[in-house]
């Protein structure tokens, strides 16, 4: 398989849509222009053929779950409600299947709750995890070992995430290609989607609207300003003042509709900005400070380090290979 390979595991009546928000985002990345090598996307099955959804539509898997084992990600979508509901074992194999694959290094995922299969896997002892809120207390009850956390979208673990229910898989899919290629094809396969570039995981799930409906309150259009202008000290004044509120009004409304504050939802966006930058540009690293709003090249690397977790000099250099020109104060 190849260097991105994504072995999806596919059940009998199990939700169609998580395996198609996998597919989805993966496979959009061979439609970015000037992008990198697609994904090798492969669906496995314990009896490879054809695959009856919970819907009823059919999906042909043409790998055994041996694939899964030769991948280096594999995923789980949710499974069936029969597993959780009545008790039903999950197909004989997947759980092996899925613990020989994190053996052999595989980075392992699950949607939904497709974490009941990582928990009986024993991917999830002693770990931070999520799932679907309807569905937390049972994966803590059946596996206390397991840390459950029903608050958030997803949870990065390094090696094993997990992701909340529905749309969270699609944050997690986007969160995927953002650390495997960068900002920029996250952002271009997330536009080709018309869905928003970025949610960070810990993001509650419990919010109603995470994307502005058009009119709706004028959000929108303040939103596409403030990306248009990170390299000016905004603040929330001058936020609200956009979108002509009070800020107080304006604050609670942004945050009812972002579930976050309008400052960490600038932050967001500048190391994004600063993120794009790095991998697009050779502009040294106080230019790129100054142009994604985060001031001086001290302020980058140190927002830049708790928001990414490498430094700005690093993740240029993963992204765009070799030494950077101008970098070496980092």
């Amino acid at each position: 398989m190849s260097a991105r390979s994504v072995a999806v595991a596919v059940i009998d009546d199990m939700p169609v849509y998580e395996v198609a928000i996998a597919c989805e985002v993966f496979g959009m990345v061979q439609a970015v222009p000037a992008g990198p090598p697609s994904y090798d996307v492969r669906l496995c099955a314990a009896r490879p053929g054809r695959t009856r959804t919970e819907s009823g539509l059919v999906v042909h898997t043409a790998h055994g779950l041996d694939g899964l084992t030769h991948a280096d990600t594999v995923i789980v979508p949710a499974v069936p409600h029969a597993c959780l509901d009545s008790g039903l074992e999950f197909p004989p194999g997947l759980i092996d299947a899925v613990r020989r694959a994190h053996a052999g290094g595989a980075r392992v995922v699950s949607f939904c709750s497709g974490a009941f299969v990582l928990a009986a896997a024993g991917l999830l002892d002693g770990r931070r995890a999520t799932t679907h809120w309807l569905h937390a207390d049972t994966l803590a009850e059946r596996h206390p070992r397991v840390r459950v956390d029903a608050s958030v979208l997803y949870v990065d673990e390094g090696d094993v995430l997990t992701s909340a229910g529905r749309s969270a898989a699609l944050d997690l899919c986007l969160h995927l290609v953002r650390s495997d290629l960068g900002a920029h094809v996250a952002n271009q396969v997330a536009r080709r989607m018309v869905v928003p570039a970025h949610r960070p995981g810990g993001q509650s799930q419990y919010i109603d609207l995470s994307v502005p409906e058009a009119g709706d309150d004028g959000l929108g259009p303040v939103l596409q300003w403030a990306c248009a202008h990170l390299d000016r000290p905004l603040t929330v004044d001058e936020l609200a003042g956009q979108a002509r509120m009070s800020p107080r009004t304006f604050a609670r409304r942004f945050h009812a509709t972002t579930g976050t504050t309008p400052l960490r939802w600038l932050l967001g966006q500048r190391l994004m900005c600063a993120q794009a930058l790095l991998e697009r540009t050779d502009l040294p690293i106080d230019q790129v400070g100054e142009r994604s709003g985060l001031g001086s090249a001290a302020n980058l690397r140190r927002h830049f380090g708790r928001g990414v977790g490498v430094t700005p000099t690093d993740y240029r250099r993963a992204f765009r290979g070799g030494e950077p020109p101008q970098d070496s104060a980092d």
